[in-house]
């Protein structure tokens, strides 16, 4: 053998040697990743794309910095895994930290490995997932790893409506870290493993005595039920990861595209007869909004979005005669159906993110109005209702509007009425659209009359009746042109089909301008 071909084999067999030790990282600290029920890194990324599909990128960059040791420590990856591959044959780029190094705490070969990987998707135009799980920045790198984590947030707001942003909260992430995935479009969140703060429980006490755990502080189901920071929450790694790969196969690539189509079986002529049954007459009486979608939407099928946070409103991913929508609905089982300051950021914040990637709107209406009180008004009420009216107002996606029962007042409105650029309204034969409920109309319309009379409360309900007759007949506002039709309710999967069909290559035009200046 050539002694320059022995060469070339020598230098390939050390790269192999160099690759396997990199992919099997160091030993002691993966039988500790698995001892606290995580996985690696590595496994991870697995679990998220395809068999085989994985190309890494940067695998063998290493850390420049001096002192404090770390000039005698210098591992491959420096800690982060960054690289792309396919879901279900889709591509999509993801970085994953490794806690087994520098307990995957970000330093300035790290943020860069991640800024490249984060440039590559928006000029690819492909989804970005962060797997996290680190321990904030390198102290020993100093400003140089600050600095880092302005390039992520920087790159997060340039891809904010052009790259789907997906961020897995895998184990602790503490600090300004916490402020990326803050940035992107969904948290998913493992509990008992995950944790996001500002400030950790060590601080929290030193500042203000009071005494909590991490998972007190900021475990999954606090963000998913109190804080709203989670829009998703899951027991174990594997479920998780799952997860984001069905969410992944309902939205587009990029802005550019629509999302991807699945036909299946079920027929879009199929009749809901069992919709008459889950919602009552009696507009008093509550009911499960998810039972109405799930008798819409294809195979029942549809992936809520905040399910534990500002229950009084349903938003959800599903499809329709195989195609993407998403679906906004009043939740009567919760607080009645009323919009209050979380239900409408929840609402507002998923609406903008349909708009932004071509996913068309359904809004299915049962409001009986604002949720009164001193708190909501002293909390801003005004502004924060005003976030999904905005919305709503600036989205360009086709939009259908469905009005089962109430549709009272200013909600009403905000709900994607035609009065706010709605494509299409349709009501049930059930439908209440008026300024407010009779009783409360007629107290103030009629409240001479009923004050004068010897018997108050049979006037009273007397003269509801006859506000209701004149007023909230269900045919009121179909003949005045505030909605396009009144269709029987088993009906009601065929005619959104059929409408958003109509309307799948909309076009519309906002005005020319750098931004809007939403409500904050």
């Amino acid at each position: 053998m050539p002694q320059d071909t022995a060469a070339h084999f020598d230098r390939v067999g050390e790269l192999a040697a160099i690759r396997e030790e990199v992919l099997r990282g160091p030993d002691r600290a993966t039988e500790a990743q698995h001892a606290k029920g995580k996985l690696t890194a590595r496994e991870r990324i697995g679990l998220l794309l395809d068999e085989g599909s994985f190309r890494e990128v940067e695998q063998l960059r290493r850390h420049r910095a001096t002192g404090f040791g770390l000039e005698e420590k210098k591992p491959y990856t420096d800690g982060v895994v960054t690289g792309w591959g396919t879901v279900e044959g889709r591509t999509v780029f993801v970085y994953a930290h490794d806690f087994r190094i520098f307990g995957g705490a970000l330093g300035e070969a790290h943020a860069t490995k991640i800024h490249k990987i984060m440039d590559m998707a928006i000029a690819a135009g492909a989804p970005l997932v962060s797997l996290n799980d680190g321990a904030g920045a390198r102290i020993q790198e100093g400003v140089s790893a600050l600095a880092g984590y302005g390039g992520i947030f920087q790159r997060n707001t340039r891809a904010s409506g052009v790259i789907p942003q997906i961020s897995v909260m895998l184990g602790p992430c503490a600090g300004g870290a916490a402020y990326s995935p803050a940035l992107t479009d969904f948290v998913f969140m493992v509990r008992e493993t995950s944790q996001m703060f500002i400030t950790g429980p060590d601080v929290v006490k030193a500042v203000t005595g009071e005494e909590i755990t991490q998972n007190g502080l900021g475990g999954a189901d606090v963000h998913a039920e109190t804080s709203g920071v989670a829009h998703f929450a899951y027991d174990d790694e594997e479920t998780c990861i799952a997860e984001v790969r069905y969410l992944l196969g309902m939205l587009p690539s990029n802005n550019r595209e629509n999302p991807p189509a699945a036909p299946g079986g079920d027929p879009a002529d199929r009749r809901g007869d069992t919709l008459l049954s889950l919602v009552p007459a009696d507009g008093a009486r509550p009911y499960d909004m998810r039972a109405v979608i799930e008798e819409i939407v294809d195979d029942g099928e549809h992936m809520e979005v905040h399910e534990r946070w500002a229950t009084s409103v349903v938003c959800t991913l599903a499809r329709l005669d195989g195609k993407a929508v998403g679906i906004v609905a009043n939740q009567p089982q919760s607080f009645a159906g009323v919009l209050d300051i979380h239900s409408s950021e929840k609402a507002a914040r998923f609406v903008q993110f349909c708009d932004a990637f071509n996913i068309p709107l359904v809004t299915l209406v049962d409001v009986p109005g604002f949720l009164p009180g001193v708190d909501q008004e002293h909390g801003g009420i005004i502004r924060h209702g005003a976030k999904l009216l905005y919305a709503y107002c600036n989205a360009t996606v086709p939009r259908v509007q469905v009005i089962l029962r109430k549709a009272y007042g200013g909600a009403y409105i905000v709900m994607d009425s035609r009065s706010i650029g709605a494509d299409l309204s349709f009501a049930w034969p059930s439908n209440e659209i008026a300024v407010m409920g009779a009783e409360g109309a007629a107290n103030v319309v009629f409240r001479r009359r009923i004050a004068a009379s010897d018997d108050p409360e049979t006037t009273r309900g007397l003269l509801v009746k006859e506000y209701k007759a004149e007023l909230m007949h269900p045919y009121y506002a179909a003949e005045r042109g505030l909605v396009d039709d009144v269709i029987d309710p088993a009906e009601t999967r065929e005619v959104l089909i059929a409408s958003l069909d109509m309307l799948r290559n909309k076009h519309a035009d906002l005005p020319s301008r750098k931004h809007g200046n939403p409500p904050a």
